[in-house]
């Protein structure tokens, strides 16, 4: 059973939903990513998303491009992520951490040599927004003959047959994109959402995580009611960019504590 499973199960049984916060790895700097990381454990987080930045983020709205460029310009790369992760496991080895970012670093490694240099680092999941579900068997396979769950973005417009697509490739959860635009946009309609959820859970019988327009308590406690887990990115990159970087982890600790009482009010 992957930690991503764990960890479901385990909150179920608790009738709790999970808090996923995204960071990108080596913003603002590089030296933070891993004590950031062991702070959102502390404030809360159940599954950490880390962004691997990447020049042309497509999904990404302004927010997080301002993130991946910080950490660019800091010469974070693909190579260099993983060893945050490896990092982050010589003292915390429970805490699944997913990889999210685009295709060309992992081209250009090549699959099945990241797939399994993501094992040894401690990856837990790999979401790749450019790869489409139609184009992913193979990825899928690489992802797990290596032990990782390979997760994929699901969204208002997905069809009935991407959805079942998506049902034969997945494992760990999916992502149910809440809004119609990049992240940060836009604002969430729970209602819709809700709406959707439940043909969505059923179709694929993963927990279905749902981010974008997640912005504080209330928003992350409407989603939480409605799905197996509130993922949180451009409103904690806006407290990062936004304050000294020696005060950057206590700022997403406090907000990041506020959206799990949030998320916690909802269901207890």
């Amino acid at each position: 059973m992957s930690k991503i499973q764990a960890a479901f199960e385990r909150l179920q049984a608790q009738r709790r939903r999970a808090l996923i916060p995204f960071i990108t790895a080596g913003d603002p700097d590089p030296a933070l990513t891993v004590p950031m990381m062991h702070t959102l454990v502390e404030a809360g987080a159940d599954i950490i998303e880390l962004g691997v930045p990447f020049s042309d983020p497509m999904a990404d709205g302004p927010t997080i491009q301002r993130a991946s460029e910080r950490a660019l310009a800091k010469g974070v790369s693909l190579r260099g992520v993983l060893e945050m992760v490896a990092n982050f496991r010589a003292d915390n080895n429970e805490t699944p951490v997913v990889l999210m970012g685009y295709a060309n670093p992992i081209e250009a490694m090549g699959v099945n040599a990241f797939a399994a240099a993501a094992f040894d680092a401690g990856v837990d999941g790999v979401l790749v927004v450019d790869y489409p579900p139609e184009e992913s068997a193979d990825f899928a396979k690489a992802m797990r003959d290596n032990a990782l769950d390979p997760i994929f973005l699901l969204a208002p417009t997905s069809t009935e047959a991407r959805v079942a697509m998506v049902a034969e490739r997945a494992s760990g959860y999916v992502y149910y994109v809440s809004l119609k635009g990049v992240t940060g946009s836009a604002e969430l309609d729970v209602d819709a959402v809700a709406r959707r959820i439940p043909k969505i859970r059923s179709t694929v019988g993963l927990p279905v995580g749902v981010g974008f327009g997640i912005r504080d308590a209330q928003t992350a406690a409407a989603i939480a009611r409605v799905a197996d887990a509130v993922i949180v990115g451009s409103r904690i990159i806006e407290e990062i960019e936004h304050v000294p970087a020696n005060e950057v982890c206590a700022k997403v600790k406090r907000l990041v504590a506020e959206l799990r009482r949030g998320v916690d009010e909802a269901v207890g």
